[in-house]
């Protein structure tokens, strides 16, 4: 199946539906834009010139001409990091692409692949345990969508030598200074040394497992009964991996953000009695009279000089 029919398949991007489309001026977001316009979307793209390389200049002139050759229009913001902006670089610069994208539209597409896919897994499942880390990017999540994941790096820039688009290439993108850098030259290709397939079975297994997390997703909720607590007794009788599911929704329900670590604590909550102990990632976890709820770990009192 080609690329655009399986795009096409997403049913992420459809015809006459307004979309932007996150325009970096690399193979992939080139990709994407063509083939948004060739599915008759309304199309427009967004290009972010963050000032940070020498080349940025020349990209952002390169993403005119492929909007211009495109009859696409585009827009363009040349945002500059305060001093005090919380986070690092690269958190930063997404957060501040995204909100220029919400400005525009209501859809927003990226140009994330098969291969970022695969990158994205391996990295999380390093950095984090559990079996969030194995799900990957969605396709869609919220207004964003990533109509590419089906569609492999090698496959984008096949389709935009045929359809005679240049792109540009970011070296900051392979470089050792960053995560993702040293899992794409060094991490990934070791495992295509292993078995050439390595990449589309870490895609896979991603595709299967959110599949199967819907089921599970649906146990927990069932185990819950929608409350927002749980007896712990109920909780020790449950299969451990449900108790460490149930803990985990708990714990994220209450802080609205993820928490990894609170599966891990299932033992302690369990030998809990009346009191409260803190299971990570601004969480804590509160017993009283054999009941267990999560609440956000109260912030440090400020200390008086």
């Amino acid at each position: 199946m080609s690329v655009l029919e399986r795009v096409r398949a997403t049913a992420l991007l459809a015809p006459g539906e307004e979309v932007v489309v996150l325009l970096s001026g690399g193979r992939d977001s080139v990709c994407l834009l063509d083939v948004a316009v060739q599915l008759g979307a309304d199309v427009r793209a967004l290009h972010v010139n963050y000032g940070l390389r020498e080349q940025a200049d020349a990209d952002q002139a390169h993403c005119a001409g492929v909007c211009r050759a495109l009859a696409v229009p585009l827009t363009v913001e040349r945002p500059s990091r305060p001093a005090d902006a919380p986070g690092n670089l690269q958190a930063w610069a997404r957060d501040v692409r995204y909100a220029a994208a919400a400005r525009l539209g209501e859809r927003v597409a990226v140009g994330h692949t098969a291969t970022d896919q695969a990158e994205t897994v391996l990295m999380r499942l390093a950095a984090s345990p559990g079996r969030r880390a194995l799900l990957g990017m969605e396709p869609r999540s919220g207004r964003l969508v990533r109509p590419l994941l089906g569609v492999t790096r090698a496959e984008t820039a096949a389709w935009c030598s045929a359809r005679g688009l240049a792109w540009r290439e970011d070296a900051t993108n392979e470089s050792d200074l960053y995560t993702r850098g040293r899992v794409r030259t060094r991490l990934v290709p070791l495992l295509a040394e292993i078995d050439p397939r390595a990449e589309a079975n870490v895609v896979a297994t991603a595709e299967l497992l959110r599949q199967e997390a819907e089921v599970l997703d649906v146990v927990v909720e069932t185990a819950l009964a929608g409350r927002d607590h749980i007896a712990v007794e109920r909780l020790a009788a449950l299969p451990r991996a449900l108790g460490r599911l149930v803990v985990r929704r708990l714990a994220e329900d209450a802080t609205g953000a993820l928490c990894a670590r609170a599966a891990t604590r299932l033992d302690d909550i369990l030998a809990l009695a009346d009191g409260a102990i803190d299971v990570g990632d601004g969480a804590r976890a509160l017993v009283a009279d054999g009941v267990l709820r999560f609440a956000p770990t109260p912030p440090l009192p400020i200390r008086q000089s």
